[in-house]
This record gives C-alpha cells, structure tokens and sequence, in this order.
C-alpha cells in the first residue's frame, strides 16, 4: 500500500541508500552493528581478563567506601535522628534547605568560611611554589651524591605522623621549656604562647604543612625536569644562555603544564583544609583563627549528634570545592591550552 502511495523509504547502509524493501533490511543491519560490538566487548574481556581481575579490588573498594557513602548527603535534607538506625537515612522526615538556612543565619559561618578560606590560601600561597623552587634547585645540583642526600632528608618529614608533628609543634613552642621560647629568652625577650594566641595559629599551621610537605611534593617536578631532553640543554649553551636563562626560557616552559595541572588540583581543596592537624593544634582559646568547617562539622556532628546539620555543611563545602576546580579548570584551558578535562 506504500507503494502504491509513492512513499519511497530507504534505510542507511555502508554501501549507501537500500530502497525499503530490498535484501537488506535496516533492522538485520542494527542487529549485525549490535552483534559486532558485542563480540567486540567479550574479546576484550577475554584479552584482559587479568587486568580486569587485579583492578576489580580497587572497584569494589572505590564502589564501597567512596561511592556508596554518597547516598547519605539525602540526609542534608532531611530531620535524622540517631535512634532511627540505617533506615532514617532515606526515611526522615524532608526539611529542603532548613539546615543550610540555618547554616548561614549562624554566628560562625562567616568565620568558619574564612578561616578555612585563609588558611587554604595561605598553603597555596606559599606552599606551592617552594616544591617548584626546590626542584629547580635540585636540578642544577651536578654532585649526585650531594643531590640524593638532599632530596632523603627533605622527603622525610612528609612521612611522619600528623600526631607526631603537632606533639613537635607544641613541644617546641611551649611557654615553659620550649626551645623557641628558650632562644627568646636568651636573646633578652619574654616567652610567648604561641599556641594560646589566635594570631599566630595561621603562621604556625602554614610554616609547619610548608616544611612537611614540599620534599615529598617535589618529586612530579624534579621528575618533570629530568625529562627535559638534553639536546635542548646543549642548545641553550650554544646560545650562550646563561643557568638562570636556562631556567626561565626553558625549564619553566617545559614544566608549565605540570604546574597548572597540579595548581587546579590544589585549588578544589581550597576549602578543604586538613582535620587533623587543626583539630590537634587548636583550643578554645583560639577559635576566631584556627577554627574550620571541618572541626566545626566534626563537633556538631560527633559530639552533639546533629548529623543532618553537619551534612548539609559538609556538602556545602564540597559544592564550593567542586565549582573552584571547575572553574580554574575552565579558565585554564583558555588561557594556557592545559586542563584536566
């Protein structure tokens, strides 16, 4: 009857248009696509079965404990209470925004945001460049021996315990036996609490983080440099550039797209700053400085059980996080041509 009505239908083919109801038909041809790729999935899980088998561990562990977690933000938005067990995660009563509401008409919002924004800031600040300028250092050490011996030393610190460097920190800033105190009063100065004035928390936390962790997070760099070839080395000579020309017209360049990678990573933890080193450093006294979103969600959320107003806060910073990253990420893309996505 279509025929017969003149409609002319055709289906897509490999060798061009097949008129409808030719030999080939379009639905025998979806079938032979859908069958190809079929096979095409069981050859390579044949070809990689062992792979597949060494990273399903890392699956079931990412599915476990990263993912699967995730459910519970829905209790963000809704009245959990402790004695509901599991179940009240998904079966509270919904309260929409009332836990972010509350969130913001709080007292301690604001410094809760910029302390976590400071001290964030101040890490990157001045603890990002200083692997950069380590590694550039390192690589222009010509005694190997020398060179290796640096880098241990330097990578050590990374290794020990976060419990162990605040007992080091408040050991050594004690007002009562602390070696720094004891070169103040040396030098005819009075002790100093350090550790009970809120103004100094900041300069202790980044100073601290600075020296633990700039060996360890000079590895991708110094690794990054060493894969300069040398041959543009031996040119830069020819030319007669000098070490700190060297540096700056090629090791630089060379190394900029590890930088803005390893920048935009830095920036989503810009308001993740690290619990346990704060929670370990920090007292009451000095709350207008040292305290952050993580303590203050960990307080309200272990210690005074209010799990659904502890959640909404920690996925309000996490919302923030992933929004720096994404924009840093898109800004860096059109202006440097370098992106994680």
């Amino acid at each position: 009857m279509m025929a017969e009505a003149g409609i002319n239908r055709t289906c897509k083919r490999k060798g061009g248009a097949v008129p409808y109801g030719g030999n080939v038909s379009c639905t025998s041809e979806w079938e032979d696509k859908d069958e190809m790729k079929k096979n095409t999935w069981i050859k390579c899980i044949k070809r990689d079965k062992y792979l597949l088998l060494m990273i399903a561990p890392v699956i079931v562990y990412l599915l476990i404990f990263c993912y699967f977690p995730m459910t519970g933000l829905w209790m963000a938005f809704t009245d959990f209470k402790p004695g509901q067990g599991i179940s009240g995660l998904y079966n509270g009563e919904f309260v929409g925004l009332k836990w972010f509401r509350q969130f913001f008409a709080s007292p301690y919002a604001w410094r809760l945001i910029r302390n976590t924004f400071l001290l964030s800031f101040y890490s990157l600040i001045f603890g990002f460049p200083i692997p950069i300028l380590f590694a550039l250092c390192i690589s222009q050490i010509r005694n190997k021996r020398f060179q290796k011996s640096a880098q241990i030393v330097t990578y050590l610190p990374y290794f020990i315990s976060t419990v162990v460097v605040a007992g080091m920190i408040t050991n050594f800033l004690s007002p009562s036996g602390g070696i720094i105190n004891q070169i103040i009063e040396r030098l005819g100065g009075e002790p100093v609490n350090f550790m009970g004035e809120p103004g100094w928390f900041r300069t202790i936390y980044v100073v601290s983080g600075s020296w633990q962790s700039f060996g360890f997070n000079s590895i991708i760099f110094v690794a990054a440099i060493m894969g300069i070839g040398p041959e543009l080395y031996e040119a830069m000579k020819v030319d007669g550039a000098s070490k700190l020309q060297t540096i700056w017209h090629l090791v630089l360049p060379s190394i900029k797209p590890t930088i803005v990678l390893l920048l935009i990573m830095s920036l989503g933890n810009l308001l993740n700053v690290g619990f346990e080193k704060v929670y370990l450093l920090y007292n009451s006294g000095i709350y207008e400085t040292a305290d952050v979103i993580s303590t203050y969600v960990y307080r309200q959320g272990i210690e005074n059980q209010s799990y659904s107003y502890a959640t909404a806060v920690g996925l309000f910073n996490s919302l923030i996080g992933f929004s720096i990253v994404f924009a840093a990420n898109r800004l860096s893309r059109k202006l440097t041509d370098t992106s994680i996505w």
